[in-house]
């Protein structure tokens, strides 16, 4: 029996629901700032941005995230750096996303934290079907927030808030309708084509919820203080109270004889919610619809939610049969849009109109008048809308374009709708507005896109109706126009990317009354939907690599997207730096750049501030086991050790600079030296300082060094620090040692200094009195007035009991205290604070220690500390610690003002109470809080031999990006973007001893590591790659539709099948459909209007492409077309023998099939090409060899030892190469329908279809026979095939359309599989994707690791990786049975351990989905990372009590996990 284990790789990226509203902060609050930021900031801000931006919420397949818009205003001193950005509109440089919260699976306490404006991501136990924002009406003045609506299949219904004092977001209610109780809705039907669909009334009174297409749920929202303002103003600053649910009831849509419902909607402007319902009353089809095609009919309904009663007020009849959508318009117009097709109907209840889009668009009968037509043709079904403005609405067409509709309003009633054509851009599957200028369009088949839109008014001849207000520039209502220079509205696209840039469209000026202004400010990166993908090696690739290092020489090239936003995504998992030069230099300690500049002037800041980036480091410093090299860093790198005043005696432990990059400090065991440049001005030793604690301190030598210009920490071996203050007057330190250490606090184990920098320094919003945000500095800083601008200096500081605490410095005050740091808790609080709230589970945690006590828990300890703030306006600390047995612990701060607590922190301090009299003038952090990040995985150290030696070192600009660097012998980038950490590890040099960065001449913005083989490595990071992305990605657009890739290793070339649309007149396309038709009489039944109609029609061909060398865009080296109407279905490179000359052919195969519509029989083609030896000449590169047509599509082809195995309909046929023609020699016959997928291990083939499940061949060469093994008798609509290979065990895989996977085996001699014809269930698991393609990988050995048990590695072990529709990327990895019956249990108990996000249960989400279909449960062998991987972001004491409840230890478990993550880190 063998075991497995799922695991994600890359949660998926393709946007499926999108909305905007206000979560983090209330439409109240002005900007999106602290209210104390609000005096200094105000006179900057143009007086027409004080409305506050909603949050935007996304989902993702089971991936919900939470992001604040964050706007950047246009200063003038900056206006020429911004012009290369693209327009300002409206004074608007640009805007971004940033992640408030980032939310995983299962926890819903671990968050990215917002600031007013939030991103927060969270992985639910579920995918999301609909969404929607339940907003609370009230107009701007309302405090109340608004609450994200999710529903999840069958009828699940969850609220969530956002939760302030936790930072991240909280259920506040859960609606169920499924289980036995409920199974009366669905009236004995089991498959439904959606899921449920949620809409929330605009003024926030109800939502409703369609279930079981039928069942109507009104889910009543709390209605509290009915808007009255003083009770609104008695919640306080930070009691906001979010929209929550009261009630819900059901009405049954049947008894309202509605029987097929489309769609439906909430209308503006009634008193009571009206419910707008669109449904068909008798269905009819396309074979029917020339004389029966008026089927559909809109329902107004009154929900009175008290009575429960739902009165019909209105109703129109006799729409068209391929309505689907509803869009309400917002007052003061009022009714609804419903779109087909080919036509938009306005209907309210006193008027209505209708707009034709195309010819296809017919009235109900003759005796109707002509309903009027658009200017141009256009085809809406799929498309999306949302409202710019409160007359005119933006529609995403299903190729991408978008549309302006404008309902021409005369102040009663709507006359007439207008459409005028816009950008081209992405193909959307959500749009939504943000505020009165941004909208956002999702995608799942391209990246979405943050567009901002300005409106100017064109000509109009309308202009006498409309009420022009040109004077008034104030955009507080979305319906006054503003006037833009004409240049403006006519500028032309900047390039032909389309609505990837900036520039404006306008409209035809006859009959739109307003031009818009597009620019696109951000996106957000998307692989998905990945169809195929293929594994081959980097440009970069080092040859002599082994083992875990030489994954990284691998790449993933993806076939992504869809039409014009068709890519080549190229994924890779560990970054790859790109050498420029490497020296070996055995030895290496630490490595250490600074800048000198000689004629830098003390008092020269201004100008020093704005070159500080392109500064060029002057010196690089090395430190060996007993001395210390000194290089110069100019054209050259050449040792200037000699001649130089550093120290170079001894081993260095840190170098940097002091006094605004005047001075250079060396720091070693015992001193210091400040460096002017190559020249010392000081010395400073460390013994000497405190005599007077006796002659024990002089054996103290420095441990570690923090730098914080002006201070210097150091740790110190005997337990105890010391500062060194430098005085920027004279350039000069001293040394000091602390007062309040000389206590007995115990011995310190790591400490840092972290710079609080900028204009308004971050800590100073959250102390006691952060109202008084101009007087704080004097208090804090007590240096002289110049330190002030630079911001504040905190020390924080862990000792040996795992206690964490922050002073500030110099004067060396605790701010901030937190016990047992290193426990890991989810948040952080200041115990001071902890103290007032009364925190009672202070008495049963001691107990749960003493039972861990027998796992050598005492020696943990905290060895590394780092905090680090990075740019941007609204950034936040981040707060890093890396415990002795390679645990990573991160936290982010955030800030809370709890509402009750300020009177008692006063009491409880002027009472002494355990924080002593003293500090009672200090004023304390006391509305920081933390929150714990989840890190990957994969950046834990393996501790097993020796204390771990990993390292933060931060960088502020490599490449353009920021974040931190771990070394150690599993290093890691991590790299903060839209302030969430994105982690990606480097494998290629296996474990690194140092890094630093380095900016010269040669390396721009490059960086230095040194191997743990003594080769020092200077290089720059590849800049083709996008790394805001779970991995690093590039994208080549290929602007078609990619369908397959394969692989040819020889001369590093990916053949790939992609289709573009054509467009073809009418005729030709009835001809090719129907070949043997007469067609003189088929021309005169078309009449001329039609006869001149074009119809796009998709045509393919083969690209072969070539990696280009310097990570630029890839070059297509030659092009197969197919012909006409011929669909190549697979491509792949096989091996063949050639029987005549002996010899291994590898060609490349293609199959083919003719799609001519059903009467024609199908057929299909077989091509074989050889890729020649010249790349250069692309007509010599590709030859045909052979090629044949076959009865059948072609649709899957493998070599099979040397033979083409051909896969042609309903047959499969196996073929001989004789190196002109292929020969037949065996064939199987068995049913299958079309084959997806043929795998091949040894003689075994492994086939799977597409309705009739999975088939097992083995082929025999003598004899020459192709037998059936097996096969699963069940029927299942496969989407991917492969086998899992575990040692000597062979296990078959396949994906299905019920986004499950499932794991058979072949046991003849086991009874139940009918001697040997039924293949046996081994495992299934729902992934919640379509999977589409498995790839085979031979998993890394861990064997090498102490303590490992001989044997128990099989070295013959694969894994599988997989791709999703989704864009998610996941691997299936083989486990060996006691490591599974561990997790397992392990499993079990973290279902109840850890907060499900949601309401979401992660068990039942991994169920198997039959759909319906009787199926029997199959054993439960897969384990889901996705639930472990939180064990470890627990508490540690609460991952002790777990284990120990397993039966195991915590080592064990971690052990376990990291295994498994090293086996499968691939690419």
């Amino acid at each position: 029996m063998s075991f497995a284990a799922y695991k994600m790789m890359q949660c998926p990226t393709g946007i499926d629901n999108c909305a905007a509203g206000f979560l983090t902060h209330s439409r109240s609050d002005f900007v999106p700032l602290q209210p104390d930021d609000l005096d200094a900031e105000w006179p900057s801000r143009p007086r027409h941005h004080v409305g506050s931006l909603p949050n935007l919420v996304v989902t993702a397949a089971n991936v919900l995230e939470v992001y604040a818009v964050r706007l950047q205003e246009d200063q003038p001193p900056k206006a020429a750096a911004d012009s290369r950005r693209g327009a300002l509109l409206d004074g608007i440089a640009g805007a971004s996303l940033e992640l408030v919260c980032h939310y995983s699976f299962v926890s819903a306490e671990f968050i990215d934290g917002v600031e007013c404006g939030a991103y927060y991501a969270a992985m639910l136990h579920g995918n999301v079907e609909t969404m929607a924002v339940l907003s609370i009406g009230g107009g701007d003045v309302s405090r109340r927030r608004d609450s994200i609506m999710l529903t999840f299949a069958d009828a699940k219904i969850s609220v969530l808030e956002y939760d302030d004092s936790i930072h991240g977001l909280r259920t506040s209610s859960l609606h169920c309708f499924e289980g036995p109780e409920w199974l009366h809705l669905k009236r004995g039907r089991e498959q439904f084509a959606r899921g449920p669909v949620v809409k929330v009334d605009p003024q926030g009174r109800c939502g409703g919820v369609l279930i079981y297409d039928l069942q109507m749920i009104i889910l009543k929202a709390t209605q509290a203080g009915s808007g009255l303002v003083g009770e609104d103003d008695a919640l306080g600053s930070s009691g906001a109270v979010a929209a929550r649910i009261e009630s819900s009831y059901m009405i049954n849509l049947r008894d309202l004889d509605m029987r097929h419902v489309k769609d439906f909607t909430f209308v503006h402007g009634y008193i009571e919610p009206v419910m707008v319902i669109l449904h068909e009353r008798e269905l009819t089809w396309a074979g029917r619809v020339s004389w029966k095609h008026h089927t559909c009919m809109i329902s107004a309904l009154s929900i009175s939610t008290t009575l429960k009663q739902h009165p019909l007020i209105w109703s129109a009849v006799n729409l068209p049969h391929d309505a689907y959508k509803l869009l309400a318009v917002p007052s003061p117009i009022g009714g609804v849009l419903v779109i087909s097709a080919n036509t938009i109907h306005y209907h309210s209840q006193s008027a209505s109109c209708a707009l034709a889009l195309n010819s296809y668009a017919v009235t109900l009968d003759s005796r109707c008048q002509e309903i009027p037509r658009s200017s141009f043709n256009v085809e809406l079904d799929a498309a999306n809308a949302t409202w710019l403005l409160s007359d005119v609405a933006l529609l995403s067409t299903k190729t991408g374009e978008l549309l302006l509709l404008t309902l021409v309003y005369d102040g009663r009633v709507v006359q007439r709708l207008d459409l005028s054509k816009s950008k081209a851009s992405v193909l959307s599957s959500g749009i939504t507005t943000i505020g009165n200028s941004l909208f956002f369009l999702a995608s799942r088949l391209g990246d979405s896109m943050l567009v901002q839109f300005s409106c100017g008014s064109g000509v109009s001849m309308l202009s006498s109706n409309l009420k022009e207000e040109v004077g008034d520039i104030e955009a507080d209502a979305p319906s006054k126009r503003l006037r833009r220079s004409p240049s403006d509205a006519l500028q032309d696209m900047v390039s032909g990317e389309e609505l990837s840039l900036y520039g404006s469209a306008p409209n035809r000026t006859e009959s739109a009354q307003k031009s818009f202004s597009f620019a696109v400010r951000d996106s957000l990166i998307n692989v998905g939907p990945l169809k195929d993908f293929s594994y081959g090696l980097r440009i970069n690739a080092d040859a002599n690599a082994t083992g875990i290092a030489k994954q990284s020489n691998y790449e993933l090239v993806c076939c992504s997207g869809h039409g014009k936003n068709g890519s080549l995504c190229v994924l890779r998992q560990s970054i790859r730096p790109e050498v420029i030069t490497e020296v070996e230099l055995p030895g290496c300690k630490g490595i250490w750049t600074v800048y000198h500049k000689s004629t830098r002037s003390h008092n020269a800041d201004s100008s020093k501030m704005a070159d500080d980036d392109d500064e060029y480091h002057a010196y690089l410093i090395i430190s060996l086991e007993a001395r210390t090299m000194v290089l110069e860093t100019a054209d050259l790198l050449s040792e200037v050790t000699e001649s130089v005043d550093y120290y170079v005696q001894g081993k260095t432990l840190a170098a940097g600079n002091l006094f605004g990059r005047c001075r250079v400090i060396q720091v070693y065991e015992r001193g210091a030296r400040i460096l002017d440049g190559s020249f010392m001005t000081q010395d400073v030793s460390f013994g000497a300082s405190n005599l007077e604690s006796g002659s024990a301190s002089d054996s103290a030598i420095a441990l570690s060094v923090s730098i914080a210009d002006p201070f210097v920490l150091l740790r110190m071996s005997d337990g105890s620090i010391r500062l060194l203050i430098g005085d920027p007057s004279t350039c000069t330190i001293s040394v000091t040692s602390p007062a309040s250490f000389e206590s007995s606090k115990g011995s310190v184990s790591s400490c840092t200094l972290y710079h609080d920098k900028g204009p308004e320094p971050w800590l100073r919003k959250t102390s006691t009195d952060a109202w008084l945000s101009t007087g704080v500095g004097e208090t804090i800083d007590g240096t002289d007035g110049a330190a002030q601008d630079h911001g504040d200096i905190y020390c924080v500081v862990c000792f040996d009991n795992g206690n964490l605490e922050i002073f500030d410095v110099p004067n060396f005050n605790c701010v901030f205290s937190v016990e047992n740091f290193m426990s890991g808790k989810s948040h952080l609080v200041d115990a001071l604070m902890k103290e007032v709230l009364k925190d009672s589970k202070q008495g049963d945690r001691d107990g749960v220690i003493n039972q861990g006590r027998k796992e050598n828990i005492p020696d943990m300890k905290v060895v590394e500390l780092a905090m680090q703030r990075w740019s941007g306006q609204h950034s936040r600390p981040f707060l890093f610690g890396i415990l002795s047995d390679g645990t990573i612990l991160c936290y982010h701060a955030y800030l809370y003002e709890s509402p009750d607590s300020t009177s008692k922190v006063e009491d409880s301090a002027s009472a002494g109470g355990s924080i002593g009299l003293s500090s009672t003038n200090v004023s304390r952090l006391r509305n920081l809080r933390f929150v714990r990040v989840p890190l990957d995985a994969y950046a834990r150290e393996d501790t097993s031999n020796g204390p771990p030696c990993q390292q933060i070192t931060i960088f502020k600009n490599i490449g353009s990006y920021e974040g931190f660097f771990l070394s150690g012998s599993r290093p890691a980038w991590v790299m903060v973007l839209r302030e969430r950490l994105r982690v990606h590890p480097q494998l290629c040099d296996g474990s690194i001893v140092a890094f630093t960065v380095l900016h010269n001449v040669n390396c721009n913005q490059g960086l230095i590591y040194v191997t743990s083989q003594g080769v020092l490595k200077i290089c720059q990071l590849p800049s083709g790659s996008n790394y805001d992305s779970y991995w690093p990605v590039q994208k080549i657009p290929l602007k078609a539709t990619p369908h397959q890739v394969t692989y040819f290793a020889e001369k590093n070339l990916y053949p790939l099948i992609v289709s573009f649309p054509v467009l073809k007149p009418l005729n030709q396309v009835i001809s090719l459909v129907d070949q043997d038709i007469n067609h003189q009489n088929e021309s005169q039944n078309m009449n001329p209007d039609e006869q001149n109609r074009f119809y796009p029609i998709d045509e393919f061909e083969v690209r072969i492409m070539e990696p280009e060398k310097s990570g630029g865009p890839w070059q297509t080296k030659a092009t197969i077309p197919m012909q006409s109407s011929e669909n190549a279905l697979t491509v792949r490179m096989v091996t063949l023998v050639n029987t005549t000359s002996k010899e291994n052919e590898t060609l490349l195969a293609i199959g083919t099939a003719y799609v001519q519509g059903e009467d024609v029989a199908a057929r299909g083609r077989i091509l074989l090409f050889s890729l020649g030896k010249n790349t250069d000449n692309p007509q010599t590169l590709v030859s045909e060899v052979y090629s044949k047509e076959l009865k059948g599509a072609i649709s899957a082809l493998a070599s099979l030892q040397g033979h083409l195995l051909i896969a042609s309909g309903p047959k499969i046929i196996l073929h001989k190469w004789n190196g002109t023609e292929l020969n037949g020699i065996a064939f199987f016959d068995a049913p299958p329908l079309h084959v997806v997928s043929l795998n091949i291990v040894k003689n075994f083939i492994l086939i799977g279809d597409i309705h009739k499940s999975i088939y097992f061949l083995s082929w025999k060469e003598q004899g020459a026979q192709l037998s059936l093994l097996a096969k699963d008798f069940g029927s299942l609509n496969c989407f991917a095939t492969e086998f899992l290979i575990d040692g000597s065990t062979l296990s078959l895989m396949v994906s299905d359309d019920n986004r499950n996977i499932q794991i058979f085996y072949y046991a003849p001699k086991m009874s139940e599989s009918w001697k040997g014809q039924k293949l046996l269930s081994r495992a299934e698991f729902h992934v919640g994707a379509h999977v589409t393609k498995f790839l085979r990988l031979q998993m890394l050995s861990t064997s090498d690791r102490a303590g490992a048990v001989p044997g128990s590695d099989k070295t013959n072990r694969f894994a599988l990786l997989f791709g999703t529709l989704d864009g998610s990327i996941g691997c299936i990895a083989p486990l060996d049975e006691i490591t599974f019956r561990r997790l397992q249990s392990l499993q079990r108990k973290l279902v109840d351990a850890v907060p499900h996000v949601a309401g979401l249960n992660p068990r039942a989400f991994r169920l198997f989905r039959s759909n319906g279909k009787a199926h029997r449960p199959g054993p439960d062998s897969i384990v889901d990372c996705e639930l472990l991987c939180h064990y470890e972001m627990l508490p540690l004491e609460e991952q002790l009590e777990i284990a120990h409840q397993v039966g195991t230890t915590r080592s064990q478990i971690l052990s376990n996990l990291s295994d498994l993550s090293l086996g499968t880190s691939f690419l």
